[in-house]
């Protein structure tokens, strides 16, 4: 990152507050996995259980989860009847750690507004600095389109971290897919 004048200190001290921050403060959270919570016939008077999102999840909606930490997200996208096609709204439900949580925070402002096809283009640049193992990305332009998120890069180096940074946009990238798939039908 010393193309933007910081050092590597400078720049883990920014990965490390923004992350926070953002897990903290998280964009784009809704609860609305209650709206899965059911009476289960076989449990005691006054126990819920919660069904697997992702057996109920409509149009635009994905449920992630990774096996190696236990995190979790359920994604879903609105998209304009229009084309190109616009993401119009963006929220999600989940739990997991501070950088699976801030990941789907600043990926909900990056993407929300934008159209499909740019959003995409973000999904890939992500996956892309993700990849990196701690590099970043060989143009400074496709930094900079990533904002925020370039904080990741610190998460990049280390491989436990990378599939808790990408669960929020294998949910954004899965339930664009069956958004669109229910406008065509």
């Amino acid at each position: 990152m010393s193309d933007f004048g910081m050092g590597e200190d400078d720049f883990e001290q920014m990965y490390q507050e923004l992350i926070l921050e953002a897990s903290k403060h998280p964009h784009g959270k809704e609860s609305f996995a209650a709206d899965l919570a059911r009476e289960d016939a076989g449990a005691k008077t006054g126990e819920m259980t919660v069904r697997a999102s992702h057996e109920y999840c409509t149009p635009g909606e994905s449920h992630q989860f990774n096996p190696t930490c236990g995190d979790e997200a359920t994604v879903h996208v609105e998209v304009s009847d229009a084309e190109p096609h616009t993401i119009e709204h963006v929220v999600w439900d989940g739990h997991g750690c501070s950088i699976s949580q801030a990941s789907l925070s600043i990926m909900v402002d990056l993407v929300e507004g934008k159209s499909v096809d740019d959003a995409m283009d973000l999904e890939q640049l992500f996956h892309r600095l993700m990849e990196s193992r701690g590099k970043g990305l060989d143009d400074e332009n496709d930094e900079d389109k990533l904002e925020d998120a370039i904080v990741f890069q610190g998460a990049s180096k280390y491989p436990m971290r990378i599939k808790c940074a990408l669960l929020g946009w294998e949910g954004l990238k899965d339930a664009l897919a069956k958004a669109l798939a229910a406008k065509n039908s």
